[in-house]
């Protein structure tokens, strides 16, 4: 080892073990102003001693930090394959390998000859598809995987990861899309965040409503979870599209009357999405726009189901206010989608979902606190977070529009 590395790793031990020491409070903990300069000095002077080659070098091969640099090493090249890793599930879920290979093991060559795929090349993508997980191999070939398996559970994921091609080609120029010059394929796949500004193509209106309801399983899944139903005695469900919500809520729950307020484009989906379920004498739909309408009155509770990261701030106050005005007093506010982790950056929230929605050009993902904060410049009292299982999946806040209220409406 280097003198100079020595000197770098005995810096380390002496910070780790507290050698730096800073005034502290009357509490027995350092001013917050200085905790925050203290925290950047460390990060600093870490950071230099990390992105010195010597010091890698050293850490590799060092019993007590090759495990953590290798960890370091691998997230890093992940992080750089990342696309070449999408694009191996966008080909098992094209080919359909994870539902073939379920039930049994086969080899590489009856599965390339099946697909009429290269022998050489089809084993490459078998082994991909391990490597990460989705498929195992064996003596007799290759078979799903649990986390293939699982997978193939989630209610509308295979559409979602096809019509990730789309979000691809967006994303083929960040800076392009962070300053907002990209021309983006997603705005035009979603065309509803720009309001009903005269007719949506049929086409367009089955396509966005599909994979809006085949995604929408375990969103509802999980506000069930986090949210008491009972004592509604009306919900509304306000973009809520061919009614995936609405059916899950009237499946699982005693709520005797449903309304669906959406666009008119959508209401023949939802009409026999309600029939199918048997939900046709509870629900009511009421076809508009929240952008352009007032919002339908009479429901004790009205759900917004992935509707408020669609559209920028001033829609999202003026659709709060609209949802304040149609409740009664002691009315319940439901929020219910993606988002981010507020003062720890996760993964789903601030990262896919946030450019998910630069890419839609009109939306952004917020977090609990943006949401909530937004629920109170409305008008709306005892906001609170209910916690989900799956964050990734959904978070949810809750609100209620006061009992007496001299907030004034509209």
């Amino acid at each position: 080892m280097s003198g100079k590395v020595r000197h770098d790793v005995a810096q380390a031990d002496a910070a780790a073990k507290g050698g730096v020491r800073a005034p502290v409070s009357a509490h027995g903990t350092p001013p917050a102003s200085l905790q925050a300069k203290l925290l950047a000095r460390w990060r600093r002077w870490r950071n230099v001693r990390v992105a010195s080659p010597a010091f890698q070098s050293w850490a590799a091969a060092h019993p007590l930090t090759k495990r953590a640099t290798r960890k370091d090493g691998e997230q890093l090249f992940d992080l750089v394959a990342g696309f070449v890793h999408s694009q191996i599930l966008l080909a098992t879920v094209e080919l359909d390998l994870l539902s073939e290979l379920m039930e049994a093991p086969q080899t590489a060559a009856v599965i390339a000859d099946r697909h009429r795929i290269a022998p050489e090349r089809m084993e490459a993508l078998l082994r991909a598809a391990t490597a990460l997980g989705l498929l195992e191999q064996g003596p007799a070939g290759f078979q799903t995987g649990r986390l293939g398996a699982a997978a193939t559970g989630v209610p509308g994921l295979a559409d979602m990861i096809r019509h990730h091609a789309v979000f691809y080609r967006d994303m083929a120029d960040p800076l392009a899309l962070l300053r907002g010059e990209a021309d983006t394929e997603l705005a035009n796949f979603w065309p509803y965040v720009f309001g009903a500004q005269g007719p949506v193509k049929p086409d367009v209106a089955a396509r966005y409503s599909e994979l809006m309801a085949e995604s929408q399983g375990l969103v509802a899944e999980e506000t069930l979870r986090a949210v008491r139903f009972d004592g509604i005695r009306r919900l509304m469900d306000v973009g809520g599209g061919t009614g995936a919500f609405l059916t899950a809520v009237g499946q699982a729950t005693a709520v005797p009357e449903l309304v669906l307020f959406d666009l008119p484009e959508v209401a023949p989906g939802a009409r026999a999405r309600f029939e199918a379920a048997g939900l046709t004498p509870r629900v009511t739909i009421a076809s508009g726009s929240f952008r352009d309408e007032a919002l339908p009155k009479g429901a004790d509770a009205i759900s917004l189901v992935r509707v408020l990261y669609d559209h920028a701030d001033d829609t999202v106050a003026r659709l709060l206010r609209a949802v304040r005005t149609a409740l009664p007093p002691g009315g319940r506010i439901i929020v219910s989608e993606p988002m981010t982790g507020a003062k720890h950056p996760e993964r789903a929230g601030d990262a896919y979902f946030a450019f998910y929605c630069m890419a839609m050009r009109t939306g952004r993902a917020r977090s609990p606190h943006d949401v909530s904060r937004l629920l109170a410049e409305a008008g709306f009292v005892q906001v609170a977070r209910r916690e989900t299982s799956r964050p990734f999946v959904t978070s949810v806040v809750e609100a209620q529009k006061p009992s007496v209220t001299g907030h004034p409406e509209g």
